[in-house]
């Protein structure tokens, strides 16, 4: 069962300053590390601040291209990590440890399909 965990936060500024990423970024270090040594991490990725984001919709029938976020949330998308386990109570444990739940909160989603060049669309 292939999940993404993803991370979202409101209390910090966006940008975070460098210095006050250091110790976040160590403690997602060494998650990302338990993920590998349990043999579980597929990838893992963080996102530039909402303030580099662009949005792209053509919903109306008319392409628009927007700076920023579409969604006006206080709630941001920090990162994402994907892992494969084989149900959703390891997930919900991975999950629990995540560092980012000292400061905003966890979705766990299993995913649908995935692409791959050699295979096409497939289940994982």
């Amino acid at each position: 069962m292939r999940i993404v965990i993803s991370g979202f936060g409101a209390i910090w500024p966006d940008p975070v300053p460098e210095e006050d990423m250091a110790p976040a970024m160590a403690a997602f270090q060494q998650y990302a590390d338990d993920l590998s040594a349990a043999g579980v991490l597929i990838d893992t990725e963080v996102l530039e601040s909402v303030v580099a984001t662009t949005t792209v919709t053509a919903h109306t029938g008319t392409p628009e291209i927007q700076d920023g976020p579409f969604a006006d949330t206080k709630e941001k998308l920090g990162g994402i990590f994907v892992i494969e386990v084989d149900n959703l109570d390891e997930a919900l444990k991975w999950a629990q440890r995540n560092p980012a739940n000292g400061w905003g909160w966890i979705e766990i989603r299993p995913v649908a399909r995935t692409y791959a060049a050699d295979r096409g669309w497939y289940n994982p």
